[in-house]
């Protein structure tokens, strides 16, 4: 099972064929793809058509879905914060420090083309689902 990030599911509802939307298209074939709440809740805000929205959360409504956030991940999440910002890293969405921390504590590689994500698969063992693929 591999969980994939907001910028991959962009690019892919709008239609950028790329290694990442290649590796999602794959991903779902095998029924390997999950989302979280939080993934879940940053696609559909983008849509800007009710019969997009409406397509979208359809279809994203059908994958296994994750609950993301708790007080314990909140934690890890402060400390995988603040371990990046003494190495002089700084990630800029609190959002992106949550998906990361989430998949590591569950060992799921994670489908990303944002670059925030690089960090955590080089300092605090992020698995990166297109190296894995």
């Amino acid at each position: 099972m591999i969980l994939v990030d907001t910028s991959v599911w962009i690019d892919y509802f709008n239609g950028n064929d790329n290694d990442y939307t290649n590796a999602l298209d794959n991903a779902l074939i095998e029924g390997t793809v999950a989302i979280g709440d939080l993934i879940f809740l940053e696609i559909l805000q983008g849509f800007r058509s009710d019969k997009d929205y409406n397509q979208a959360k359809t279809t994203l409504a059908t994958l296994d879905q994750y609950k993301m956030l708790n007080q314990k991940l909140a934690l890890r999440c402060a400390d995988n914060y603040r371990s990046l910002r003494k190495k002089g890293i700084t990630i800029r969405r609190t959002n992106d420090v949550i998906i990361a921390t989430f998949c590591i504590e569950n060992g799921l590689p994670l489908l990303f083309s944002d670059r925030d994500f690089l960090p955590f698969v080089d300092n605090l063992g992020l698995k990166s689902a297109l190296e894995e693929t």
